[in-house]
């Protein structure tokens, strides 16, 4: 059994690999993967544990799980504006009067100097409401502590518990008649630490939530209803009631609700938020539409071929969210250092505390290094640094009709420096066109009749290319009789009462029609790889034609910006050497492997990896598949619905070869700024806890505030998040 559910409650890292630790020591649990930047955990048990087990498991932590059923409001907001419409007179009473040069109001009722117990009364009640409005800090905290695996929680627990009940003692002494206890209330600290903590929470949260917009974006775009023909009435339904084969109506300016295929009408369709695909496409009998996308205008009727999550829209959002909740290699080291980073700190407070504590015999100030080691070193900032990174850079890549399948893929491909690309259907568009055409005796018009009125009558793809071409050129059909199909060899007809042939050289010499004028000409077009054919009427040529397959129109450009960024391109075929290079050598590409079997090509590309190439194998995911799993990562090009294809870790929606090299720019470019983020975070916390520890003050410097800790520590973490959020402007 295997599940994704949302978890409620985490305010760390150190909660996400808590949980895991714990869930892992369930004997029937399999796997177990908790990502703190989405919230999310994918779990993988036994078909007889319930699940009712694993939720208790979470529950003891302190978390809970999000469903439609069970929403815990979240009071984020609400429990900061408490914190500060309380701190902020405390901060005021605790300290105005201790400013050096300055006069501040300040009501005598409340002067240490006057009223030492009303001083020390009020900040106790002033306090007290933001102790309650941070509640989960000790309720989370203290628990996971006592099961071994503390968390930010516990920190702050900890280091506003001490002040806390060191001011409840100050405050006993006051009331007892000893003033100058006064000066060792930290009430001021405790609230401070606790609204600072909860600021940064509620700022890191903000951001976070912009990471995951363009999951958000890509969900509203799905429709809620539908037109669908019943009988020959138009009736609106609800998308899930839309099942496949049902005849679907889309008018001019509505969305689409799900795949199909039209079968009557032509439509303008704006496919940019699948695709990236800025310009509407014309659409027509026969093409493919996607759940989602927009008729811009036009009218179509298409047949349901794919709902609910089949759809092209559901599945793209289902690989990001994989995506998003797995881990990339860069993230292990940040995992296991965050594992263990909350107890090391722990120790070192205490090691901290002891030391000064002999040195000073000032137990305030010990107290002080004790807690600003507690409260600066969160680990938060460290464990964001990669998932946050990886959550916005998949997301940026969907819009952009770039589907990461795993963070691993997204990694793996900012290292490539070699990539193989499949020739057919990858850096040729897969499909025969007719290239060159010389009509020998008779015009230009008459020739493409005679094609468009004879191959019209074959199914034969390269019959398919020359009538794709006569139509295009507006050529006139003519009647034609006793058509036939001589197989290997060629089409035969009779047009006004002449014998038609369309063949290939053997049927040519059979006819005995004198080619040896034309000699140099057939052997340049078929050295370059195209397929000559010849119109014949009556045993006399009137005609040579060149089918080839093209270039796709970005290919060349694709791979000179390739070239721009050291990457070395191959070309990989089952063309001979002639064709093969003459493709090559159009895009751009000097390395060519040819006469390459399908099932050889993985070979080839583990040869490459076997010389200490890092690779990368580009094709369309079908014929190419073993190439695609064996190489480093394997890019699959699609064509706007085929999303789910297995054995690459990297899909481009759109046939566009343009795009491996925006999949690259946005892989490296995410790795920036995930080596950005660790040096921030290990940076942070490496100058952090020693100053904290008191080493500057050994040496005459500065001491570390308990409320300057917490400030940085909320900085720390909304800097990394902000940082992250940088990879939405990439173009």
């Amino acid at each position: 059994m295997k599940k994704n559910v949302n978890i409620g409650g985490m305010t760390c890292v150190a909660c996400a690999s808590g949980l895991e630790r714990v869930l892992k020591k369930e004997a029937k649990v399999k796997n177990v993967t908790v990502s703190f930047a989405t919230q999310m955990m994918e779990i993988e048990y036994d078909d007889d544990l319930k699940f009712k087990v694993i939720e208790k498991h979470i529950k003891s932590l302190g978390f809970y799980i999000i469903n439609k059923n069970v929403q815990k409001k979240d009071n984020a907001k609400l429990k900061l504006m408490i914190s500060v419409i309380f701190t902020i007179p405390l901060l005021y009473i605790a300290m105005a009067h201790m400013i050096p040069g300055i006069t501040m109001p300040y009501p005598t009722i409340l002067h240490p100097n006057s009223n030492p117990m009303n001083f020390t009364m009020i900040q106790l009640l002033l306090t007290i409401p933001v102790i309650i409005s941070g509640y989960k800090f000790y309720t989370v905290g203290f628990r996971l502590l006592l099961k071994g695996i503390p968390n930010m929680d516990s920190l702050v627990a900890l280091g506003t518990s001490a002040s806390f009940l060191y001011s409840i003692f100050s405050a006993i002494q006051v009331l007892n008649g000893s003033l100058d206890s006064m000066h060792h209330l930290y009430f001021e600290s405790t609230a401070t630490i606790i609204t600072l903590v909860q600021l940064g929470k509620y700022l890191e949260s903000r951001s976070r939530s912009k990471t995951g917009s363009a999951i958000q974006a890509l969900m509203k775009i799905a429709p809620k209803e539908g037109i669908v023909l019943r009988g020959k009435q138009e009736i609106t339904i609800n998308i899930e009631d839309i099942v496949v084969d049902d005849i679907v109506v889309v008018k001019s300016g509505e969305k689409i609700p799900v795949d199909g295929v039209i079968i009557d009408g032509n439509a303008s369709i704006d496919e940019s938020m699948i695709t990236g695909e800025s310009l509407p496409i014309e659409k027509g009998i026969g093409n493919h539409v996607i759940g989602g996308t927009i008729n811009k205008g036009g009218y179509i009727r298409f047949k349901a071929t794919k709902i609910g999550k089949d759809t092209t829209l559901s599945q793209i959002i289902e690989l990001v969210k994989n995506a998003q909740n797995s881990k990339a290699p860069a993230e292990r080291l940040a995992d296991v250092v965050s594992k263990y980073f909350t107890i090391v700190t722990l120790s070192l407070a205490m090691l901290s505390f002891i030391v000064w504590l002999l040195i000073s015999k000032d137990f305030t100030f010990a107290l002080t290094i004790f807690v600003s080691v507690l409260v600066i070193a969160c680990p938060c900032a460290l464990g964001l640094a990669t998932p946050i990174a990886i959550m916005v850079s998949t997301g940026k890549g969907a819009l952009l009709g770039i589907l990461f399948k795993n963070a691993e893929s997204l990694e793996t491909l900012s290292k490539v420096d070699t990539i193989v690309f499949d020739k057919t259907g990858t850096l040729t568009k897969g499909k025969p066109y007719l290239t060159d055409l010389l009509p020998v005796h008779v015009s230009k018009d008459t020739l493409l009749a005679y094609l468009l009125s004879i191959e019209e009558k074959s199914e034969h793809p390269l019959a398919v290319a020359i009538v794709e071409y006569a139509k295009k050129n507006n050529a006139e059909h003519i009647e034609t009789r006793n058509f036939k199909t001589l197989v290997g060899k060629g089409v035969y007809g009779q047009i006004e009462g002449r014998d038609i042939y369309i063949c290939h050289f053997q049927l040519a010499l059979e006819l005995k029609v004198e080619l040896s004028k034309y000699s140099q000409m057939i052997y340049d077009l078929e050295n370059v790889g195209k397929t000559v054919m010849f119109a014949i009427q009556d045993n006399t040529l009137i005609g040579i034609i060149a089918i080839a397959d093209v270039i796709k129109e970005h290919s060349k450009e694709a791979i000179n910006k390739l070239n721009e960024m050291k990457i070395t391109s191959y070309m990989i075929t089952g063309d001979n050497e002639n064709t093969a290079k003459n493709i090559a050598n159009q895009v751009g590409i000097k390395n060519v492997i040819a006469n390459t079997l399908p099932e050889d090509k993985a070979s080839k590309v583990r040869e490459l990896m076997g010389k200490g190439s890092k690779v990368a194998m580009v094709g369309d995911g079908i014929n190419d598949s073993p190439a695609l799993m064996s190489a480093d990562v394997g890019i699959a090009i699609g064509n706007g619905t085929d999303v789910a294809i297995e054995s690459a870790g990297v899909i481009l929606v759109r046939n566009d070869i343009l795009d491996v090299h925006t999949a690259i720019r946005l892989s490296k470019k995410t790795m920036n700024v995930i080596k950005q983020n660790l040096f921030w975070a290990f940076g942070y916390n490496a100058l952090g806890i020693p100053i904290a520890m008191g080493i500057l003050h050994v040496f005459g410097g500065p001491l570390l505030n308990p409320m300057i800790a917490a400030l940085a520590m909320a900085f720390s973490s909304v800097s990394v998040v902000t940082n992250a959020l940088r990879i939405n402007r990439f173009k």
